[in-house]
């Protein structure tokens, strides 16, 4: 059964309770949102689930028609293709921006290597990176910018692990299965990769802005709570708490060049 079918039959399986919106959430959101939605349905006792994907495989999830209210991408290309075909609405037929995120290379301590910097992206001693897809995943994408700027890629291209989406790479390096990762903030802050090992924040003028945008489904049943969450994502406390998981409030710019 195809993939998209599968997640849309599970999605049809939630109730569809007036106070259920369903999320579609890009793969970096996964150690983000779980607490913001405990937050928002203790405030309004509406409750949000998500499903957790590469922003282009949510996007043709819901352009076959899975049962979404609310998309949150990890870019703004995404949520502005549906907006175009009918398929959402935005802000004045824009996607709004909810976040920033920040791309950084990651290492576990036990791999033996000076912490993480671009000199390691440089150097002979790190023979497999793990990226996300650059076709499907707005993170690969941008980790694929900065190795061509850095005049990298072509030397590391043979060395890239790529990965379904951002999740799925920080996955692969922390199972050991490739030696660094160039991951999202959001991966490399959870207490599990921030215990087993470091990371370096790679300059931001090194690739396009990681501008995430979200939109509300126009099929959906449920848009006025799925409103209300997205005026709770975008209150000016949770855009503060945004930090703590590593991304940036929607008019901030991510810090870049520290190892941690």
């Amino acid at each position: 059964m195809p993939r998209f079918l599968t997640i849309a039959a599970l999605l049809l399986a939630i109730p569809a309770a007036a106070q259920t919106v369903r999320v579609a959430a890009a793969a970096d959101l996964e150690p983000v949102l779980p607490a913001i939605f405990a937050q928002f349905q203790s405030a309004t006792g509406i409750q949000a689930v998500a499903s957790y994907q590469s922003s282009a495989a949510l996007t043709t999830l819901i352009e076959n028609g899975a049962p979404f209210d609310l998309f949150l991408s990890a870019n703004m290309d995404y949520p502005q293709r549906l907006i175009a075909g009918g398929l959402a609405q935005g802000d004045n037929s824009r996607p709004f921006l909810y976040a920033r995120g920040a791309l950084v290379l990651w290492t576990r301590k036990d791999a033996h290597f000076p912490p993480p910097s671009l000199d390691l992206l440089r150097g002979p001693a790190l023979k497999t990176l793990a990226i996300a897809n650059p076709q499907r995943a707005p993170y690969g994408k941008a980790a694929v910018a900065a190795l061509q700027k850095l005049g990298l890629y072509n030397a590391l291209k043979p060395r890239l692990v790529t990965a379904e989406n951002i999740a799925q790479a920080a996955q692969f390096v922390d199972s050991g299965n490739a030696g660094a990762g160039l991951i999202s903030m959001t991966a490399a802050t959870t207490p599990r990769l921030a215990a087993a090992g470091s990371y370096f924040v790679i300059p931001q003028d090194l690739y396009p802005p990681i501008e995430q945008g979200a939109v509300i489904l126009t099929k959906s049943s449920q848009r006025a709570a799925a409103k209300k969450l997205l005026d709770f994502l975008m209150s000016a406390p949770v855009q503060q708490e945004l930090r703590k998981y590593g991304l940036s409030p929607a008019g901030d710019h991510p810090s870049s060049g520290l190892t941690r």
